[in-house]
């Protein structure tokens, strides 16, 4: 069993906040870069959630333990660095499976979580309007309603005497779920008549052009928003910043259309979010064209493209009209090579002109360079968009062209 040496972080966390430490298994098809790059984005989760992580362990294996998800000896050696560093949570990387989750527990002296626990509990943080409190709240309880059998087991030893079948803990167990049950009967009712209501208000709008923003979370779609429809939709350098669906009328030289931005999109995003959100997503699956916004200063810009395309077919958007805006190019950073460097570009030294002769620029989806805080490249993306959004509308009113 090889297992990847232990890394720490360069700078610890401060004292206020719950000290964390991630956990990863790295499977036989995967690099431990790869590894290195999904445990960064879960630091960066745990970040947004407002816990600093002191350490990481990974450890690899075909597949994870179903019993504990790592080794035996390696849950030990977790268990003993958080006693003795008295860590406040331990972070999977993977959904950890009810059982899992309790056998782990057993062994662990602080409390667990796994990447859905988190994603949910920043989703919980973070939503604004009723719609996406409700929605969060349903697929809170749709991850709960499984794992409710180890909140109970200091109850065990209240169990009646010989010949009896379950006690306190049970009986408290089948309340919670018939508790939960319910709850989750009762959102999703309130979520079918906000459906109804939004699916008038998107009728409302008309024959408009509709333009939706996508991408993966905090790659600059509501800075975008922002600079496009001069609005002040809310925007942070933090993961999940927007849950909330914001569509907004905008009117290029009297060719009006609507824009929306939506929630971005990430690695192993939960089932139940998934679900859950799933009107919000309905902007995207009606929307005539997809501004598909990239960080290309993000070191895995390129995969994260794939999981905002595998995301887009998943939910029944993989044939719509895309134009890839490659954001945040001030931030982009490269070696300038020597004349005489006969080397291939790659993502270290490769420059922003390299970048324009790229397969980026060469494929079959137009796409562009810009920067949506420095407004750098933006009068021709505005030229762009015009264009496409004036030909659908053309297409949709072919005698109203002259107006254009």
């Amino acid at each position: 069993m090889e297992e990847i040496n232990n890394k720490h972080t360069a700078t610890a966390a401060p004292a206020e906040r719950e000290r964390a430490v991630l956990v990863a298994v790295v499977r036989d098809q995967e690099e431990p870069r790869q590894t290195e790059e999904f445990l960064d984005e879960l630091e960066f989760l745990a970040d947004t959630a407002d816990i600093g992580v002191v350490r990481r362990f990974t450890q690899r294996l075909a597949q994870p333990s179903a019993r504990i998800y790592v080794g035996p000896g390696k849950l030990e050696e977790i268990a003993q660095y958080c006693r003795d560093e008295q860590i406040d949570v331990v972070i999977f990387d993977d959904e950890l499976t009810p059982s899992q989750t309790r056998n782990i527990e057993k062994a662990m002296p602080c409390r667990i979580l796994d990447r859905t626990r988190l994603i949910l509990d920043i989703f919980l943080s973070r939503a604004q309007t009723a719609y996406a409190k409700t929605q969060v709240q349903l697929a809170n309880y749709e991850y709960m309603l499984p794992r409710l059998s180890g909140m109970w087991t200091h109850l065990e030893r209240q169990r009646g005497g010989t010949g009896t079948r379950g006690g306190a803990g049970e009986r408290e167990i089948e309340t919670d779920r018939r508790i939960i049950r319910n709850r989750i009967a009762k959102l999703k009712e309130d979520l079918k008549k906000i459906d109804r209501q939004m699916a008038v208000q998107r009728s409302n709008r008309g024959q408009l052009v509709r333009v939706a923003l996508v991408g993966y979370t905090n790659v600059g779609k509501s800075t975008l928003m922002n600079l496009l429809s001069k609005s002040e939709v809310f925007a942070e350098n933090k993961l999940f910043a927007t849950l909330d669906t914001t569509v907004r009328k905008v009117v290029f030289d009297n060719l009006p259309f609507l824009l929306s931005d939506t929630v971005g999109f990430i690695r192993k995003l939960p089932t139940e979010l998934i679900e859950s959100f799933k009107s919000t997503l309905d902007e995207v699956r009606e929307a005539d064209l997809l501004l598909h916004v990239v960080d290309i200063s993000h070191p895995q810009f390129e995969e994260q493209i794939a999981v905002v395309s595998e995301t887009l077919r998943e939910i029944g958007a993989g044939d719509k009209p895309v134009y890839l805006v490659f954001n945040k190019v001030d931030a982009y950073t490269y070696v300038k090579k020597d004349e005489d460097d006969l080397t291939p570009p790659t993502p270290e030294n490769r420059s922003l002109d390299d970048l324009k002769k790229s397969w980026m620029a060469h494929t079959d989806t137009p796409s562009i360079f810009l920067s949506a805080r420095e407004r750098t490249n933006i009068e021709k993306f505005r030229q762009d968009l015009y264009g496409m959004v004036r030909e659908i509308h053309a297409g949709r009113y072919p005698f109203n062209n002259f107006l254009y």
